[in-house]
């Protein structure tokens, strides 16, 4: 479809969430908020933000679709910037275990867990991978997400790993949303390679990153690192090697069991450290040096009844604040982000503003896009939520339920809550 020319005018609030990188500490409360805003994308890039009345001085309405947003708020997209949504099977049976109390760590040291995953991922066709894949981020989008980040991680072999980055790769191409790849080949430990974790990361070196490099099927490298899963030096070679390579790194830290993983991953430079349920001051202090943004998944813990990440203090530490889904099949089978919002600011001690922040223009910095997308900015691209209520402070007060009421991607109408598109 091609792209048209968008008016928005009257908005109640145009939340412009305004930058072009990260946010940290004290930035993350403000949200540039015009009243009676209005915007204006052509060829789907923005090209004017202000106030109504000024932004239709130099403009003939006649040459816009024009979309009336009185008594409406408007917003960026929100980037769920850590997801595992291409998998094959399901785990009910796990969850149902983890409510008569059996741990995340005993389910997995069982055979549950992500390996698990593993063979219904393997068992599953491309075209099988892909139709799901679309119907979750069909879902996704109806949530006022407009660019996502899908790791690998359910093959630990070389043929799984790359069928999951080519079903991603194609997604990408079919699907509204942008899907930012992440190889996470590293997401767990074989059977066959029980005890001999060090030479999985060989494989994993030598044998299935240089391919993923050479085909460029993925942007970043993450790995879990994690007591009975990876080392910290084991981790650390694996992430300098993709950096050597080229690769942008993410990495699972400190989410079970407190190692180290914030701290290496501001010594690497990793552009986020991801879960961080029991990452020291230290580590969220060398994190905030460093700008690792640091990416907070509350619907994981919530699924696992698990204390929450330390948002606040990360915040009022100086640290780069991002709020994701993690949707998956094991611990966190769930894409929603009204969850997410309400379990920010209920019980993660985070400002409205802050969620806000954390969902947009810092979401987009944890998948190093804060450049292109994140923000209502001119020369961005646009990516645009209008939401039902006439003030964005109705996110989290209508708990748990969505407020999205029409998605612009790409200066496209994708959706529409009371409409169906073709191009979906």
């Amino acid at each position: 479809m091609e792209r048209g020319n968008i008016l928005i005018k009257n908005a109640s609030e145009l939340v412009t969430c305004s930058g072009f990188s990260l946010k940290k500490g004290k930035e993350m409360n403000d949200l540039h908020i015009i009243n009676d805003g209005a915007v204006i994308i052509e060829e789907g890039i923005i090209k004017a933000v202000g106030a109504t009345q000024e932004v239709l001085k130099s403009i003939s309405e006649d040459d816009y679709e024009v979309i009336d947003a009185s008594q409406k708020t408007v917003l960026p997209g929100f980037v769920d910037s850590h997801t595992h949504f291409i998998f094959g099977g399901y785990r009910a049976e796990e969850f149902s275990w983890r409510l008569r109390g059996d741990s995340y760590m005993e389910i997995m040291n069982r055979g549950g867990g992500i390996i698990n995953s593993v063979k219904g991922t393997k068992e599953a066709s491309k075209e099988e991978l892909i139709k799901l894949g679309k119907k979750r981020l069909n879902s996704m989008l109806s949530f006022g997400v407009t660019t996502v980040e899908g790791k690998s991680g359910y093959g630990l072999d070389f043929e799984t790993e790359i069928k999951q980055l080519e079903v991603m790769e194609e997604l990408d191409k079919i699907h509204p949303l942008d899907i930012v790849k992440t190889f996470l080949g590293a997401h767990a430990v074989p059977k066959e390679y029980k005890g001999r974790e060090d030479e999985f990361i060989d494989f994993i070196i030598e044998d299935v990153l240089p391919i993923v490099k050479k085909r460029n099927l993925a942007e970043f490298c993450d790995i879990f690192c994690e007591k009975n899963v990876f080392s910290v030096e084991q981790s650390r070679r694996l992430l300098l090697k993709a950096k050597e390579m080229g690769m942008k790194l993410k990495i699972h830290a400190d989410e079970i069991v407190r190692l180290g993983g914030a701290e290496l991953a501001a010594e690497i430079e990793a552009v986020s450290a991801d879960h961080l349920l029991q990452a020291s001051d230290d580590g969220i202090k060398a994190m905030a040096q460093r700008g690792v943004v640091a990416t907070l998944l509350p619907c994981t813990a919530f699924s696992l009844k698990e204390e929450f990440a330390r948002g606040r203090y990360m915040i009022d530490n100086g640290c780069a604040v991002a709020l994701a889904t993690d949707f998956n099949p094991g611990s966190c089978f769930t894409e929603s982000i009204p969850l997410v919002i309400a379990l920010a600011t209920l019980y993660m001690k985070m400002s409205i503003e802050e969620t806000i922040t954390a969902l947009t223009i810092n979401g987009a910095a944890a998948i190093d896009k804060a450049d292109t997308i994140g923000s209502i900015d001119v020369g961005k691209k646009g990516d645009i939520v209008i939401h039902e209520f006439p003030s964005y402070k109705f996110l989290p007060y209508h708990i748990g339920v969505s407020t999205v009421e029409q998605v612009i991607k790409n200066g496209i109408m994708v959706y529409d809550k009371n409409k169906v598109f073709d191009n979906i």
